[in-house]
C-alpha cells in the first residue's frame, strides 16, 4: 500500500506579519491541497501564543470544509480537557452536515499552552486532564455509539441529528495517547514533530495493545497509525537547506522556551549563534527530512516504514507562504498525488 500525504498545519504566525495573515494563509493552502489530491487536512490547537494563530481550530475546520470538495477536513486536534464533550460533539456533527464523510475529529489531551491559559480556558484544568478517558468515552457517545445505562446525561441528545459521524482519532507524543487509541479501537497519530523519543516504541505500543471493535460505528477492526512530522522541500537541495534556516532558529527558540514567530531566513542567517547552540542543531539537523523531492519521498517512506504507519501529516512552516507552497506541491508531485 502506497503511503498517503496529509498536511498539518499551525497557522504558523512569521515575523514582520500578524496572526490574520496567518489564517488566511491556511485557508488559501487548504484550498490548493484539496486540488493537488491531499488526502487530510488537519488544524493545530494553541493557545496565548505569538507563534501559532490557530486557537479556534474547528472554525477553521467549517470554513475549510464549506470551500472544498475532496479533502478530509479535521483537527490535530482539539485539545478536549479544555471543553465539554457534548460541546465538541455538536460542533464536529455541525461540520459532518457541512462536508459528510469528511470530517475528521483528532483528540489530544495535552493544554496547547501554558499553565495558566489552561486554567483560564477550564478552571478545572487538573481535573480534566485526569478526566480525558472519560471525556473520549462521552464524545463518542454522543457522536453516536450511544451513552450507557445510568449516565446522568443519557437522555441528552448531541445535535444535528445526521446520518455519518466524524472519524476520531488520538493524538499524542508518548505512550499515553497510544495505549488510548489502542483500548478504543481508534487509529492513532504520533507527533513526531513534537518528540522523536522512543516513537517507534510508542506506536509498536498501539499495535501490540489494540483492541478490535469491528462491530463499533466508528471504531476499527485493525490498527490505523500515522505520523506528524515535519519536512521541507524546494526544487533543490541547496534552496531547501537554505529555506530550513528558519525553522531551525524557530525550532532553538522552542527547546529552550521560547516562542516567538517565525523567523525569516535572513534573520536566521544573521543570528549569533553559540557553539553549544549550533551544536545541538547540528544534531537535529542530522535526523531533519529536508531536500529535494525525491529525497524527502525517500525519507518519508523510510520512516513511516520504520513506525509502521500507513499516513504521514506533514507540517511545513515557512516564513515565505509562496515557498511553502510550493513545498507541497512538489510533495504532491513527487508522490504521484491524483490532481485536479
Amino acid at each position: 500500500m502506497s503511503l498517503r500525504l496529509a498536511i498539518l498545519d499551525q497557522s504558523t504566525i512569521a515575523s514582520g506579519r500578524g496572526a490574520d495573515e496567518a489564517i488566511r494563509e491556511t485557508l488559501a493552502l487548504a484550498k490548493l491541497a484539496d486540488a493537488w489530491g491531499y488526502g487530510r487536512y488537519w488544524l493545530a490547537e494553541h493557545h496565548n501564543s505569538h507563534s501559532h494563530a490557530g486557537s479556534a481550530p474547528e472554525m477553521l475546520v467549517a470554513a475549510i470544509a464549506a470551500t472544498t470538495r475532496r479533502i478530509r477536513v479535521g483537527t490535530a486536534g482539539v485539545m478536549l480537557p479544555h471543553y465539554s464533550a457534548l460541546k465538541v460533539a455538536e460542533q464536529f456533527k455541525v461540520a459532518e452536515a457541512i462536508a459528510p464523510g469528511r470530517i475528521d475529529l483528532g483528540l489530544g489531551r495535552a493544554p496547547g499552552s501554558d499553565g495558566r491559559t489552561a486554567f483560564a480556558l477550564n478552571p478545572k484544568a487538573n481535573e480534566a486532564a485526569e478526566a480525558f478517558p472519560n471525556q473520549v468515552m462521552d464524545l463518542l457517545g454522543w457522536l453516536g455509539d450511544g451513552l450507557p445505562e445510568g449516565h446522568p446525561f443519557r437522555q441528552v441528545a448531541a445535535n444535528p441529528q445526521i446520518p455519518t459521524r466524524p472519524e476520531v482519532w488520538i493524538l499524542g507524543s508518548s505512550d499515553y495517547g497510544a495505549q488510548l487509541a489502542a483500548y478504543f479501537g481508534l487509529p492513532y497519530c504520533f507527533a513526531h514533530f513534537i518528540s522523536d523519543q522512543g516513537s517507534e516504541q510508542v506506536m509498536q505500543l498501539y499495535r501490540e495493545h489494540f483492541q478490535p471493535q469491528p462491530a463499533k460505528l466508528g471504531r476499527l477492526a485493525a490498527p490505523h497509525a500515522a505520523l506528524g512530522v515535519f519536512a521541507l522541500t524546494a526544487e533543490t537541495e541547496a534552496e531547501a537547506w537554505r529555506l530550513y534556516k528558519s525553522r531551525e532558529l524557530w525550532r532553538l527558540f522552542r527547546d529552550t522556551g521560547r516562542f516567538p514567530p517565525l523567523p525569516s531566513v535572513a534573520e536566521a542567517e544573521a543570528y549569533p549563534f553559540q557553539p553549544h547552540e549550533r551544536d545541538y542543531l547540528d544534531r537535529l539537523r542530522a535526523k531533519a527530512i529536508v531536500g529535494a523531492p525525491e529525497q524527502v519521498k525517500a525519507k518519508l517512506e523510510a520512516m513511516a516504514a520504520a513506525h509502521g504507519a500507513a499516513e504521514v501529516a506533514v507540517l511545513t512552516p515557512c516564513h515565505d507562504p509562496a515557498a511553502r507552497q510550493r513545498s507541497y506541491r512538489l510533495l504532491a508531485e513527487v508522490f504521484g498525488l491524483p490532481g485536479p
